[in-house]
């Protein structure tokens, strides 16, 4: 087997394999050559590369996202580096595990004005839950120039028995430093941050082994309710007439369906579940912004909850924390081994287990079901929702609203959903998606960056077919995602093209003035087509219910290539249809 000459990018790659991580995602580069040259000649791994860093770091969250395990990223020295920044930033708050490995030049390279060279070190500072700076191999009794760590002896003997000494401290100083960082990416699931200085000559390889890095294992010590703390939360919850469960980001399948029957069963709890909260029951009430929206002062007090419990990663619904930033619960309980977020500005209980430990916990001791009208009270507000909803897309024009119905209706059985951010993922809020859908959305900074790219790497990592629906300005702004030979047949892009930055025209401000169009909705008159020419797209379109209808007839038929279908919608209407349609349901 080929392996990098350097002991140091032998030492993170032996602990990466030890270490579980197999999918290594990397952009060309020089400096980095000696990790690259190791992941890629070692079967273990899966490499796939990805020229734009940003695309690359993406592209990785969303094998990691599916996977659920540790994906790296390998870039070279540089402002390389700082292109991973925004997905950094998304794996943080999205609690994805990502392991950042970063080529630098030695430390008497930097400041002096060589090519290539940022200050690399804890760059990711705000972000990361761990920045390790491993320190140069020592080559010989000579040293390096500038290196301060070797003191000059009169005595031969002596120095080169001092060099192999630091030399040893060195070797096990990356050691613990590279197995701390990925520890902590498996254990808190996360982005962590290796940074590894590398001195020419880079690319020289040998046959064999020249360390043997010794693998630390960890445990993960799992935390309990406290008897005091369950005996209270028994006894509030069981005072409680009103109580509110919302669930934001959630895996598919990660909640035990016997705990969501039970709470189904309680008529004192209303279950309010995101789009991207994967939990569905009959019993839950999956539209939230339908519901909340056009709710009365006296109905806005009437579904005040007394407790609100929350779980799952971060809410999409700006309208639901308005609510409950407006009308808080007395209790806001969060169940998460993670940190709690005081969203609503009332945490009073931070549950640091999983949901289904905590409901383990806690159903089984619940001795009855509090008398209460507030679930079947609300279904009936839901029924008629639903209800007008139906009544509404059936008298308005072609526009977003009427697009997103097909498009969601259309997307087949036991596949898996990616949402742009912005627009895309407010309108699948007011819609309820098919249940056997996985669902998934960049919801860490909410950002439209990197949407296409964490796509792309969701479908590679994922045996089932995905299906990407995003807006043109998200589309566009990611559009080097496509710049890859990894994306798979059955792969499906679906773009709403309404020309411009369609949600910022139901927000307050002056609209249709050129201000406004040039600054704020940034109008333009692009369209996919040449992209997937030359990236190797099969191109549909349409701009009408019927050439919809018909496009979507065969879009998700098996094909020897992947396939975008651009829809374009009438910008100056679709602002109009989504205010009014909260006002019909009124």
């Amino acid at each position: 087997m080929i392996y990098p000459n350097i002991p140091l990018a032998q030492t993170v790659i032996e602990l990466c394999k030890a270490k579980g991580i197999q999918h290594i995602v990397i952009s060309p580069g020089s400096r980095n050559a000696p990790l690259t040259l190791g992941f890629s000649n070692n079967p273990y791994f899966k490499c796939y590369s990805v020229v734009d860093e940003r695309c690359a770091a993406f592209f990785a969250m969303g094998i990691a996202q599916q996977i659920q395990k540790p994906t790296a990223v390998v870039c070279t020295s540089g402002s390389a580096l700082l292109n991973y920044y925004p997905a950094v930033a998304e794996a943080f708050y999205s609690n994805i595990p990502l392991v950042v490995l970063s080529a630098d030049r030695p430390k008497h390279l930097i400041g002096i004005g060589d090519g290539q060279t940022i200050n690399q070190k804890n760059v990711f500072d705000n972000h990361i839950l761990y920045s390790a700076n491993l320190k140069l191999d020592l080559k010989d009794e000579n040293n390096l120039p500038g290196n301060e760590d070797l003191p000059i002896f009169k005595n031969l003997e002596d120095r080169l028995e001092r060099f192999l000494g630091l030399q040893k401290d060195i070797q096990s100083f990356n050691e613990e430093e590279i197995q701390v960082a990925i520890n902590h990416s498996i254990i808190k699931q996360g982005p962590v941050h290796i940074n590894i200085p590398f001195d020419e000559p880079l690319y020289q390889t040998v046959d064999k082994l020249s360390v043997a890095p010794k693998v630390t294992e960890f445990s993960i010590k799992q935390k309990t309710i406290e008897s005091y703390t369950l005996q209270k939360c028994l006894e509030d919850w069981n005072a409680a007439t009103k109580k509110m469960v919302l669930v934001g980001v959630n895996q598919p399948n990660a909640i035990e369906k016997k705990w969501l029957d039970e709470l189904a069963e309680d008529d004192s709890v209303i279950v309010f579940t995101e789009t991207t909260s994967n939990l569905n029951h009959d019993s839950f009430f999956p539209s939230i912004d339908q519901m909340i929206a056009p709710l009365t002062a006296e109905e806005e007090q009437e579904l005040q909850p007394d407790i609100l419990v929350t779980f799952g990663g971060l809410i999409v619904s700006k309208k639901i924390k308005a609510f409950l930033r407006k009308y808080q619960p007395r209790e806001h309980w969060h169940i998460g081994k993670k940190d709690a977020n005081d969203t609503f500005f009332c945490l009073t209980n931070h549950l640091e287990v999983t949901p289904n430990q905590f409901f383990e916990t806690f159903l089984p001791k619940l001795t009855h079901y509090v008398k209460s009208h507030y679930h079947s009270d609300w279904m009936k507000v839901r029924e008629l929702r639903l209800e007008k909803h139906q009544q509404y897309l059936e008298q308005i024009p072609f526009s977003d609203f009427k697009a997103f119905n097909y498009l969601f209706k259309a997307i087949p059985n036991h596949t898996v959903l990616q949402i742009g951010n912005s627009s895309a993922i407010r309108y699948a809020q007011l819609f309820t998606l098919n249940k056997t859908l996985e669902v998934y959305c960049n919801r860490g900074t909410s950002g439209i960056d990197g949407s296409t790219s964490t796509a792309v790497g969701c479908a590679v990592a994922n045996e089932k077919q995905t299906t990407f629906i995003t807006g043109d300005l998200s589309f566009f702004y990611d559009s080097n995602a496509l710049w890859n030979n990894y994306i798979p047949a059955n792969f499906r892009i679906i773009v709403v093209n309404n020309t411009g930055g369609g949600i910022f025209r139901i927000l307050p401000g002056h609209k249709d003035t050129e201000n406004f169009d040039t600054y704020f909705e940034t109008n333009h008159n692009l369209t996919a087509k040449h992209l997937c020419d030359m990236y190797g797209l099969d191109y549909v379109t349409a701009n009408e219910e019927t050439s919809l209808e018909y496009a979507l007839q065969g879009f998700y038929e098996k094909s020897e290539k992947p396939k975008l279908l651009e829809v374009f919608t009438p910008k100056q209407v679709n602002d109009k249809v989504l205010l009014n349609y909260f006002e019909f349901l009124k």
